[in-house]
């Protein structure tokens, strides 16, 4: 299994896999600051909201044993790591989510400025919330499963496998579970620009996994579906509100709606943590907005004129009504949405 967030428990070093340089090269990188953490955050270095938010629990151990951190209240301190942790990226809820049960940890101990202490219980919490994240992805794979059977073919977005998460993943956890269940299949990978995270990330674990695979551009996924080519569509989530609003990687709006049209089902696979219950309606998203370069250039090569205007939304959001199921690893939840998240997430 792919090991994408590693807390060195010896030197107390946090090690990720740098994603920004696959499938070309893979190479780890080490944080050793809060800042280090926030900017491979912020950098793509390590994405995914699971993964985000695992890697950002540990930055707050990490920011805490910080020398520079010594001379002030601890609880000065956890709220500045806290909210420089948070702040990076705002529309993945495991972020905030993570960092928050983290802080709440250490405050709930209260230490009385024992520094020493509050990292071991910050480190504590984070590898419980890394454990439970590979265990919640583990059963989203078990139960989405069970959708697919010999001979089809599904269509994913983006990258939600083992480097989006603590190891196993969500969408490709359902792939890897079917696989593991002898289940014959073929997916298909579409390249997800402007990062193309399909056709570097995915594509590559799927190949690591030995799954067969087939790599499309973006807008080819229209007329696979139309051609009867795909049997169902799985996609993560960075963020699902109680009435069943999906932030998701830019891209996956679109194919909701050609799955709709198709008559193709079309899945969410994501853990408990990735659903915010104090949201209702799309418009309550933050949605990110990134580097108009991302567009312009294709690494490092240049493929558009350097001052074009560029809107560069990182995410979109997919209404319920286009969603036929959400994976979770407390079972499968069908609409009536804003009635049957509230039941089983609090469940």
């Amino acid at each position: 299994m792919i090991d994408t967030v590693y807390y060195k428990h010896d030197t107390g070093r946090l090690e990720l896999i740098d994603q920004t340089l696959l499938p070309v090269e893979t190479r780890n990188i080490e944080c050793g600051t809060e800042h280090e953490v926030a900017f491979a955050i912020k950098t793509l270095q390590v994405r995914g909201a699971p993964a985000i938010g695992v890697a950002a629990a540990y930055g707050v151990a990490i920011g805490l044993a910080g020398s520079d951190n010594q001379n002030e209240p601890l609880e000065v301190s956890l709220d500045k790591i806290c909210k420089l942790l948070i702040s990076v990226r705002p529309t993945a809820v495991n972020l905030s989510w993570a960092v928050k049960r983290v802080q709440k940890a250490v405050l709930k101990a209260n230490l009385q400025n024992n520094f020493e202490k509050a990292v071991k219980i910050a480190v504590k919490e984070a590898d419980k919330i890394k454990k439970e994240d590979i265990e919640m992805c583990r059963n989203i794979g078990k139960f989405g499963a069970e959708l697919i059977k010999d001979g089809d073919s599904w269509l994913t977005h983006c990258n939600a496998g083992a480097l989006a998460t603590a190891g196993y993943g969500t969408a490709l956890g359902v792939f890897r579970a079917a696989k593991e269940m002898g289940k014959n299949f073929k997916v298909y990978v579409d390249e997800t620009r402007p990062l193309l995270q399909g056709a570097r990330l995915t594509a590559w674990e799927l190949m690591q996994e030995k799954i067969d695979s087939v790599l499309i551009c973006d807008n080819m996924a229209g007329s696979l579906i139309r051609a009867d080519k795909v049997q169902g569509i799985v996609v993560g989530a960075d963020r699902i509100t109680s009435k069943g609003f999906v932030a998701n990687k830019i891209g996956t709006y679109s194919l909701a709606v050609l799955a709709k049209y198709n008559g193709v089902p079309f899945y969410v696979a994501a853990p408990t943590s990735t659903f915010d219950l104090s949201l209702s309606y799309d418009d309550e998203i933050v949605i990110e907005e990134r580097d108009p370069d991302e567009v312009r250039y294709i690494k490092g090569v240049q493929i558009a004129p350097a001052d074009m205007p560029v809107y560069n939304p990182a995410f979109d959001i997919t209404p319920p009504e286009l969603i036929t199921g959400i994976i979770t690893d407390k079972g499968i939840i069908r609409p009536i949405y804003g009635q049957t998240i509230p039941e089983i997430i609090k469940s």
